[in-house]
């Protein structure tokens, strides 16, 4: 079928955001005396979240305290240099202008915090969706792989879950659009391999972004 709304993940997969994370990660480790990790291993903790990423970083049974001191050294660390080597994957800027040409509306759900997202889908993806939703668990709307935030941009869009494609790269996207009814895409150039995409329960696994556009405007 042809979708008349697709929603994306950020992080993997629109935008390839792996080496600053893995750089903030590993400053905010050593400035606080902890092991480093290598860039595998913060490739297969992200997704959940930027807490749910420091709580993984750290050795097992660390202090909530000690957490927090990370933390606080990875937000001052990734504040600054967030955009260091951040861009979006290869072909996407081409999909979505594709897509949006096609009268498919767009647009974005991260685990990222809201204030990060608005202004980073607005450095590199300027006027290419319609709706951009962070992570915003204080107004009442938890994080992926809950549904809200996906409800949310479709009652904003006026749109019926039937009519809209999430589009992903790993589980907790896999769970998402399983979660909120939704038909799923998931990709294969961002976080997570395909076994795994498989194992979480992915059907509609694509290579390229050109694939995409097939399967939304099927």
């Amino acid at each position: 079928m042809s979708y008349k709304l697709a929603i994306f993940d950020l992080d993997g997969t629109v935008l390839d955001t792996l080496e600053d994370l893995f750089n903030s990660c590993n400053v905010a480790l050593e400035a606080c005396g902890y092991p480093l990790r290598t860039f595998e291993e913060i490739r297969s903790f992200v997704g959940n979240g930027i807490r749910n990423l420091m709580e993984r970083i750290v050795p097992a049974g660390t202090p909530v305290a000690e957490i927090d001191r990370v933390h606080a050294a990875f937000m001052a660390h990734y504040t600054v240099h967030s955009a260091d080597k951040t861009a979006p994957y290869a072909g996407v800027l081409q999909l979505l202008a594709d897509l949006r040409a096609a009268g498919v509306k767009t647009a974005v759900v991260s685990n990222k915090a809201h204030a990060a997202t608005v202004p980073l889908c607005g450095h590199y993806f300027s006027g290419f969706f319609d709706v951009i939703a962070g992570e915003r668990e204080s107004e009442g709307i938890p994080k992926k792989p809950a549904p809200d935030g996906v409800f949310d941009i479709l009652r904003t869009l006026g749109m019926a879950a039937a009519d809209a494609v999430y589009i992903g790269d790993s589980e907790v996207d896999v769970a998402t659009a399983r979660n909120a009814g939704l038909d799923g895409i998931f990709v294969t150039w961002g976080f997570r391999t395909v076994e795994q995409l498989r194992e979480a329960g992915a059907t509609t696994i694509v290579d390229t972004t050109d694939d995409v556009k097939r399967c939304v405007l099927l």
